[in-house]
């Protein structure tokens, strides 16, 4: 019987350690030192290469990292395709029509070639946000690697937990804080709206017929409504892109928080921040905006807490081959 009771508890310390060895396992930006010494180098070479033939490549790249990490952590769940036990998040309604796969696939493509089977997908999409951000003037960061790939995917979780661009402010702060962000993680991420492009349909509601009142959104000032109507006529083509910062539409800056003060956000979920009366995220907008150093800095402490939220580590999850599939 002691034997017995000697073997149960040598299991039990061995089922312990292996599973503390996965919790405590921590994200680090040495992570491929030794496995892929020259990750960053290569993410760099193709984001560079692309950027020059697509100016929105940053901006594509750092809406896949975000939209995966608030689905089920950090785990690169976005980018499966379709297939048998797989319903794609990339079909989720805040998903439809975004851009970027190609550059995800490319990246790996040159990873593959070089140490094949060691860096997962998830990380690639943390690494070329950082990268995407600087290459457009922004931020640069040491970013936290070790992430392994996910075995499923969550399209109902993307319909639910990834903000659209029409949520009220009240709507937005739940799904932020379920997360473990706050305010100031909200506004500063929102700031990443300093570059990159959305169609009109996430926003033509606001031009017309606001909130089913037959007129346009009030907190629109009154030239930039006149030109977004322009650009997107009733009843036009919704596909038509605008700038999501007018000021300067490609640069990472803090232009776009200069924009919500003189009431130019282009979506709801932008101008939220500074009309939503009583809000508190209204001084940190006119904070970011009169301090571009300021804004830079909650940004990077913001990017890095949102690469955490719950990534794959240890022997959880895989590391694909090919980022569409299992």
């Amino acid at each position: 019987m002691s034997f017995l009771r000697f073997i149960l508890a040598i299991f039990f310390l061995v089922s312990i350690n292996f599973g503390v060895s996965n919790a405590h396992y921590k994200l680090t930006p040495t992570f491929y030192d030794c496995t892929c010494p020259n990750v960053i180098h290569i993410v760099r070479d193709v984001m560079e290469q692309i950027q020059r033939r697509d100016v929105r490549a940053g901006a594509k790249i750092i809406r896949l990292h975000f939209h995966d990490c608030f689905v089920n952590g950090c785990d690169g769940s976005i980018l499966l395709n379709n297939a048998t036990g797989i319903i794609s998040e990339k079909d989720a309604n805040p998903n439809v029509g975004a851009g970027g796969f190609d550059i995800v696939d490319e990246i790996k493509t040159a990873l593959e070639n070089e140490c094949p089977g060691v860096v997962s997908c998830a990380d690639i999409l943390a690494l070329a946000s950082e990268i995407g951000v600087v290459l457009a003037g922004g931020p640069s960061w040491q970013v936290p690697l070790g992430r392994r790939d996910s075995l499923t995917a969550n399209r109902s979780g993307a319909n639910s937990d990834i903000p659209s661009p029409t949520e009220t402010l009240a709507v937005m702060i739940p799904q932020f804080t379920r997360k473990g962000m706050d305010l100031t993680d909200l506004v500063a991420l929102s700031g990443a709206h300093t570059f990159g492009r959305a169609r009109c349909r996430t926003f033509n509601q606001r031009l017309f017929n606001f909130s089913g009142s037959g007129r346009p959104d009030p907190t629109i000032d009154s030239n930039y409504l006149k030109t977004l109507q322009r650009l997107c006529p009733q009843g036009g083509n919704g596909g038509t892109f605008a700038n999501l910062d007018k000021s300067t539409p490609d640069e990472f800056d803090n232009y776009y928080f200069t924009n919500l003060k003189n009431h130019q956000g282009l979506l709801q979920t932008d101008q939220e921040l500074f009309s939503t009366s009583g809000s508190s995220t209204i001084s940190i907008v006119t904070n970011y905006a009169n301090n571009q150093h300021k804004f830079f800095d909650d940004f990077v402490c913001s990017m890095i807490k949102l690469g955490n939220i719950s990534p794959l580590t240890g022997t959880n999850g895989e590391i694909r081959k090919d980022c569409k599939r299992i």
